[in-house]
């Protein structure tokens, strides 16, 4: 790797790193505010009558809620596995599917992504929607079966992929739906069955998209 991929490595990997510590930030925050937190007396005896005279007396005093730091670093460390992980299954959708269709494609795929996440019929994380399917027959994004992952990347495409991704999770570039609404996609090389059953919504590049029923077939 040239010293410029470096330079380029390196301000990706800086975007991630703010993007995480935000997220973080905001983490520790919540953290901190419910080890400070301690409840009203008031509060907990209204409680204690509408449960009913079974709950013991002792109920009514406050006990403190408190967080250990030993936890609060749990707690850190696996948001930030988490969002890693996440990043990383962003980064190969945007290479695998689009890594020729500049920022305009790879940010329409993107949407396709969480559209079909906020459906909830596809999964609730970006890799559960990527990666459905991938371990049988049908998966919803080809490079997750048929062999692809297993091929070396592109270094210059899949760095461009990875710093896009960071900028789209951290909210620095912006999805404004120009796949109006879709779900689904093909490229325009290929004509797929449940295309006729499905709205074409914009065709952006080498990909048509669409939106249409749930249930809906693949890609």
């Amino acid at each position: 790797m040239n010293q410029k991929s470096r330079d380029a490595l390196l301000r990706s990997d800086r975007i991630l790193v703010g993007a995480l510590a935000i997220v973080l930030a905001a983490v520790s925050a919540a953290v901190g505010a419910a080890a400070a937190y301690r409840p009203h007396t008031d509060q907990v005896k209204t409680a204690v009558m509408i449960a009913g005279p079974a709950m013991p007396a002792a109920a009514v005093q406050a006990s403190p809620v408190a967080v250990r730091p030993a936890d609060r670093s749990l707690v850190e460390e696996l948001i930030m596995n988490k969002l890693k992980v996440e990043h990383r299954c962003l980064s190969e959708v945007l290479y695998y599917e689009a890594r020729g269709e500049g920022t305009k494609g790879q940010k329409a795929i993107a949407e396709v992504v969480f559209h079909r996440m906020r459906t909830g019929n596809y999964g609730h994380s970006i890799c559960a929607v990527v990666y459905e399917g991938a371990d049988r027959p049908g998966c919803q994004f080809s490079f997750t079966c048929d062999g692809e992952l297993r091929q070396a990347k592109s270094p210059q495409a899949w760095l461009r992929a990875q710093i896009l991704a960071a900028r789209i999770l951290t909210g620095e570039e912006g999805l404004n739906d120009i796949t109006g609404g879709a779900t689904n996609f093909h490229a325009v090389s290929v004509l797929p069955d449940w295309a006729s059953e499905l709205q074409r919504t914009v065709q952006i590049g080498n990909h048509v998209f669409y939106k249409g029923p749930s249930h809906a077939r693949s890609m």
